[in-house]
């Protein structure tokens, strides 16, 4: 039998797809780390703004609660003046109320008082009525010269008063036992008072 040559020994020609296969393993690497890179890039981004208003909310939250609280005082403030405000009117109105009452009851108290001085001046006039027609009566039934001492003595007016209120026939024997300076002076007040009566 024939015997194979022998091949000598030296390297051995390496593989060409071998060397595609780490350029492409690299590729992947490569790929893979941008992508992390980009992706922790992206999550800074979306948690540092957040992360960012978050630390901000409190001094947001202090300025929105600082406002709050000084709106709040200003209206308890408000209120305060409203229910002062109140209390005085109450109290005027109640004042008011007061003065009003005591008024008509001051009131009511003048009508009584002008009534019960009505039916006084009505009794005393009714009195003072009854009191001149008996004197006029009296005047009447007596004798002329007991009589005419006393109108003599009387004011003019006084004694005007009484004759014309006498009967015609009595109070003329009357004036006839006058004097003549008194009897006129009488009848001249007598005269005047019947100057403004109707006549027919």
């Amino acid at each position: 039998m024939s015997r194979l040559p022998k091949r000598k020994p030296g390297r051995r020609k390496s593989r060409p797809g071998r060397g595609a296969l780490w350029i492409i393993a690299a590729l992947f690497v490569l790929s893979g780390g941008l992508q992390l890179a980009q992706f922790g890039a992206w999550a800074r981004e979306a948690t540092g703004p957040a992360h960012e208003t978050e630390a901000a909310k409190p001094e947001d939250d202090c300025i929105d609660d600082a406002g709050f609280m000084a709106m709040l005082a200003d209206l308890k403030v408000r209120e305060a003046k409203l229910v002062e405000q109140e209390g005085v009117l109450s109290d005027r109105r109640n004042a008011l109320a007061l003065a009003e009452t005591r008024l008509e009851a001051r009131l009511n108290d003048l009508v009584a008082a002008e009534e019960a001085l009505s039916k006084t001046v009505a009794v005393a006039d009714g009195a003072a009525e009854k009191d001149v027609g008996k004197l006029v009566a009296l005047y009447e039934n007596m004798k002329p010269k007991q009589a005419a001492p006393l109108f003599a003595e009387m004011d003019p007016n006084f004694a005007a008063g009484f004759l014309a209120r006498m009967r015609p026939a009595a109070a003329a024997a009357v004036m006839e036992s006058l004097e003549p300076k008194t009897a006129y002076a009488i009848s001249v007040l007598m005269a005047g008072r019947n100057a403004g009566a109707p006549r027919d």
